[in-house]
Formats: C-alpha cells, sequence, structure tokens
C-alpha cells in the first residue's frame, strides 16, 4: 500500500499584500501529479487545509477541485483532517457529497465517518469516533487510521469522554489511543495516525512553530504529544501543524512533519518543501520517500548597503518574494523607494537600517529599530512601561494575539 502524506496548504493565505493563490494553484497540480506517478492508493491531508475560518471563495473552489482530482473519481480515498487554522464545522459540511467522490472529512476528535460503498470498491469496514477502517480499491489488506484533529486541551478532552481535568492530555490521548489500537490494529492491516497536534519526541528541544502562525502551545491550547505516546500497532505517524518537513522519531514508527508546500513567511526563507511518499505493508514498519515540491516562489532576505547593491540584487534575482534591509546613512526618500519598487515586482516588504539613526531621531528622542522582530519590540515596550522583562505567559499571550490578528 502507497500512501502520500500531505498538510498545513493554508488555502487562501498571503504574504502582506501579495496573493498566493497562483502558487497555490501550481504546487496542488504538482501534488497531483506526484500521487499519479507514484500510483499512491490513499492520500492523507494533515491539517491546516485553509488559513483562516472563513477563507476566500477562490480557495474553497481550488480546495475542492483538487481533492476531486486528487481522489480519482473513488478509486483513491483522500483523508482530510481539521488543523487549528481550519473551522471544524466548515471542514465537514460538505461530507455527504464529498464522500460519493471517495473524500472523506474529519473535523472533530470524536467525528464518526458514516458508513459507505462506491463502486470503485472504496468501502468504510468500520467505523467509531477517532477511527476508520477501509477497504481500497485492488488492495487485499484493510486500511486502518487513527484521526485526531486539532482541538485545544479541553475540547480534547471533552470529545474524549474524559472528565478528570488533572490529568495531562498526553495520558488522556494514549489511552484513547491505545484502547482503539488494541481493538482494530492487528498486523492484518495497516495501520496509521493522522493527526494535527504539537508531537516531539519527549527528551528532545521543541521545535519552533512557524512564523505568523496560531501557536498550538500556547496559554489554553494543548501540550506537547510524545512520540512514546503513540501505539505499538501503528506504523506511520502523520503530522500537520509544522511548516518544515522532518522525521520527529523512529520509534515505535517513523512519525513525520510532512510541511507546508509553500514557504508562507521570510522564517522560511530558503526553505525546501516536500511531500511524503509512504510504504506499508502488514506487519513491517513504514518506509518513507521524500519528494519535493519546486512550484512555489523562494521567499528570500537581503540586506543591502546602499540603493546601488539592492538594485543590482533585485535584477539578478528576478523571480522571488523579497524582504529587502535598506542599510543606509539617511532615511529612504520616496524616489528611491519608487526606484527599488519598479526594479522587482515582488518586494514584500523594505526594513529600513539607519546607521546614524540618532542624528535623525529628533533630539532626545528615542528611535525605533526597526529590524527587530515584533516580540523583541514588545519586550522593550514592556520594559520601558512596566521597568521589568515580561514574564513567559505574557509573552505567549502576546504571541496568541500576533496570530489571531489576521482573523
Amino acid at each position: 500500500m502507497k500512501l502520500l502524506h500531505t498538510s498545513d496548504w493554508h488555502l487562501g493565505k498571503r504574504l502582506e499584500d501579495f496573493s498566493r493563490i497562483e502558487e497555490q494553484q501550481a504546487v496542488l497540480q504538482e501534488i497531483c501529479e506526484i500521487a499519479e506517478c507514484e500510483q499512491v492508493d490513499a492520500v492523507l491531508v494533515a491539517g491546516d487545509l485553509f488559513d483562516t475560518f472563513n477563507p476566500p471563495t477562490e480557495a474553497v473552489d481550488l480546495f475542492y477541485k483538487t481533492l476531486k482530482r486528487l481522489s480519482n473519481d473513488g478509486h483513491r480515498p483522500v483523508i482530510a483532517i481539521a488543523g487549528n487554522h481550519d473551522s471544524p464545522d466548515r471542514i465537514e459540511a460538505p461530507d455527504p457529497l464529498a464522500r460519493e467522490c471517495g473524500i472523506i472529512f474529519a473535523g472533530y476528535p470524536n467525528s464518526v465517518v458514516p458508513p459507505f460503498e462506491l463502486e470503485s470498491g472504496l468501502k468504510v469496514l468500520r467505523s467509531e469516533e477517532g477511527f476508520l477502517e477501509l477497504h481500497l480499491p485492488g488492495i487485499t489488506n484493510p486500511l486502518r487510521l487513527l484521526l485526531t484533529p486539532y482541538a485545544n486541551e479541553f475540547r480534547l478532552k471533552t470529545y474524549l469522554g474524559h472528565e478528570n481535568s488533572e490529568d495531562e492530555l498526553r495520558t488522556v490521548l494514549q489511552e484513547k489511543w491505545q484502547e482503539l489500537a488494541e481493538k482494530y490494529c492487528d498486523n492484518k492491516g495497516v495501520n496509521l495516525l493522522v493527526t494535527h497536534l504539537f508531537v516531539v519526541k519527549k527528551g528532545d528541544e521543541l521545535l519552533e512553530e512557524p512564523a505568523d502562525e496560531k501557536p498550538i502551545l500556547h496559554v489554553g491550547g494543548a501540550q506537547a504529544i510524545y512520540t512514546e505516546n503513540i501505539p505499538n500497532q501503528i506504523q506511520y505517524t502523520a503530522i500537520g501543524h509544522l511548516h518544515r518537513m522532518g522525521r520527529v522519531d523512529s520509534a515505535p514508527c517513523p512519525v513525520y512533519y510532512c510541511g507546508s508546500p509553500l514557504s508562507y513567511s521570510f522564517a522560511e526563507a530558503n526553505q525546501k518543501k516536500y511531500v511524503l511518499v509512504v510504504d506499508a505493508e502488514p506487519g513491517k514498519v513504514a518506509t518513507v520517500q521524500e519528494s519535493e515540491l519546486t512550484k512555489g516562489k523562494k521567499l528570500l532576505r537581503k540586506r543591502a548597503e546602499g540603493i546601488d547593491e539592492a538594485l543590482l540584487w533585485l535584477t539578478e534575482n528576478p523571480d522571488c518574494l523579497v524582504e529587502l534591509t535598506m542599510v543606509t546613512d539617511t532615511y529612504l526618500t520616496a524616489p528611491e523607494r519608487k526606484q527599488l519598487s519598479a526594479a522587482h515586482d515582488g518586494i514584500v516588504t523594505i526594513i529600513p537600517e539607519v546607521k546614524n539613526a540618532s542624528e535623525f531621531s529628533g533630539g532626545n528622542k528615542k528611535s525605533i529599530d526597526l529590524t527587530k522582530t515584533m516580540e523583541e519590540l514588545f519586550t522593550d515596550y514592556f520594559r520601558h512601561e512596566k521597568g521589568q522583562e515580561p514574564n513567559e505567559e505574557v509573552m505567549k499571550l502576546f504571541t496568541e494575539i500576533l496570530a489571531e490578528e489576521e482573523d
């Protein structure tokens, strides 16, 4: 059995004033071509399908057209779960019609997929809250899926029917996953876990969540889940949320973030993007093949000493999106900004860095260092107003506010 793992499409997402819809069309077309070329038997989309709860119409149209093509007229099931950017109700709304095309949605951790069978041979064999077993066309052994879409910690415990609020979420999830695995996941089928949570190897340093991303690890969110919480019966774990592709652990099975198909912030500049093709058969550890995606524009950061250096670099790097830091003796003039914009149509932002800023700050008035991040600027402001550093909880709340700003 061969499966394709993708996630974090963030359809409808913009980069400042730049629409990414054409790039998203191109890269989703590339994903469809990989699915055809590799002749995958099922597609897993591990959350953050859209960028907001109410995505633009063009993003919704692209989403459904892509899933329909991936499903190959019901011969290849597409299983898509909600992430922390998605509205669970919106994700599940078209489910009755989608099932006729072999597309299966799960918006909540306790969602139940109704039984159905298509002429292609695709059939739901068994289903309950958080679990799905499928018969795939032309495949003898069944595909079993533990499905855990995103929900914050309180809702996750509620959905899982757990009343003791003092127990750690990872313990609650482990018990639920283990219960399902022991009930359904023997070595006569392929057993997978698909989730949109923050999964780490215990003892490893926490990976950084994407810039401009709604954080999962925030006040009121969901704590990190350990790979040791995954049942031994699981042969591959497909995770969404982090935008950089990477293996989290190899035990008890390969545990992977596949990453986003495009770079969505300049913190992801020069990152390579992938989908993962997973080969799995009953009773054996799955093998993973990385398939690089090439259709998105590169996001590049450039720090230029003066207008001439900037103009030369811009002409040498035409087809990309740019964060340009301008190091100058004085502030940029309007004609200079116009000259830069005329030289390149992909300049997303220009960050001025004045060498002698104090000379232009109006006497004793303190200048603001615009090269700093929003978090650094907030820390400076908090220190100035309160006379102390903001504590961890305050910083987490500020990060959450930043992430919610778009919505």
